[in-house]
């Protein structure tokens, strides 16, 4: 029963959080001077295109953006009603993408799935290659285990995931006929799932999902090795070595539970910083995922679908540190929560 209050109490914490970012990303967004329309209405003047500039200001006012900047935001939130009443995020309504003359929801309508997968595969190959190679340089320490794992740790660490991507891409289709670009055969964009388009992502992942993860595995195999030396270094592990618990029990059971908090600490922040770092690495590959179109969004000006890009990124962190502080609770019995003190 407390562990359902206190996931309650996260989740309207998160609600709350959320509002809050939302703030800064519109304020943030709208600090540059002028914005899309404005810089498209001084170009059509400019050049004497007053069919354009009719446009433009149609837009403006069709989207509050004639109002002040207060009323801008709740008219976007969906908390004020705007030209045509209340139409903002609240009621499904992500706004119009200047830029590419099309409804947001249009535009990331795919990549925001296909985002989560390409990351989600991108965080379990994280894990699974991190945990048992930690652990095992650990328990292996000073012994060509370790400084193998060493060895390919920093290599990982050190190859920029670009330069990883070229290289994989050349080899992997060269050697093994893997497909080079994109996360589904062009043959099945815009179609409905089926079999056959699963089996065609599933392909297309290997490549990214290595691309993406490599690195993160890197850090995270050196910090759980570093965790568990601390650990093992601990008089509790000679003392229940001394009566006579099995060293592979042991280990799972006492030091590495301590020295996995850090990763479970690290799933909040783990899925949003491989959304952002991963777009020079879905350029390089052709992936339909949100990161390309963010950048697009931020060097145009384009203020909605920006600003929707940034709130998806913002509310994978919070889901994520929720997911975190919950797993904490039940994975390290020091931690204990009541209502609102830990």
């Amino acid at each position: 029963m407390v562990m359902l209050r206190y996931a309650v109490y996260r989740f309207f914490t998160m609600l709350l959080t959320l509002l809050v970012v939302s703030v800064l990303i519109f304020v943030i967004i709208n600090l540059p001077p002028g914005d899309y329309l404005s810089n498209q209405i001084a170009e059509l003047q400019a050049s004497g295109q007053s069919a354009g500039v009719a446009k433009a200001e149609f837009l403006r006012t069709e989207y509050a953006l004639d109002r002040p900047i207060w009323e801008q935001y709740l008219v976007w939130m969906g908390f004020w009603p705007g030209p045509h009443g209340f139409e903002g995020l609240l009621q499904g309504n992500y706004g119009w993408s200047f830029e590419f003359d099309r409804p947001v929801a249009e535009i990331v309508g795919d990549t925001l799935w296909l985002t989560v997968v390409v990351n989600l595969a991108a965080i379990l190959f994280v894990y699974a290659v991190a945990l048992p190679l930690g652990v095992l340089a650990a328990a292996k320490s000073r012994t060509w285990i370790d400084y193998t794992s060493a060895f390919v740790g920093y290599l990982g660490l050190a190859t920029p995931n670009f330069l990883l991507a070229l290289i994989l891409f050349y080899y992997g289709h060269r050697y093994f006929n893997l497909p080079i670009g994109g996360l589904m055969d062009p043959s099945f964009e815009g179609q409905p799932m089926s079999w056959e388009k699963l089996k065609s992502i599933l392909v297309h992942l290997i490549v990214p999902t290595f691309v993406i993860g490599t690195s993160g595995a890197s850090a995270m195999m050196q910090r759980l090795r570093a965790n568990m030396l601390d650990e093992l270094g601990k008089p509790y592990v000679e003392t229940a070595i001394a009566k006579g618990m099995a060293p592979s029990r042991m280990l799972t059971k006492y030091p590495l539970r301590v020295a996995f908090n850090p990763f479970v600490a690290d799933i909040g922040n783990l899925l949003p910083s491989m959304v952002s770092g991963s777009v020079l690495v879905s350029v390089v590959l052709g992936l339909q995922t949100i990161g390309p179109t963010l950048l697009t969004a931020l060097k145009t000006q384009d203020q909605f679908l920006s600003a929707f890009i940034l709130m998806f990124v913002a509310l994978l962190t919070l889901i994520g540190t929720m997911i975190s502080d919950i797993l904490l609770v039940m994975l390290d019995p020091r931690i204990r929560y009541e209502g609102r003190e830990a």
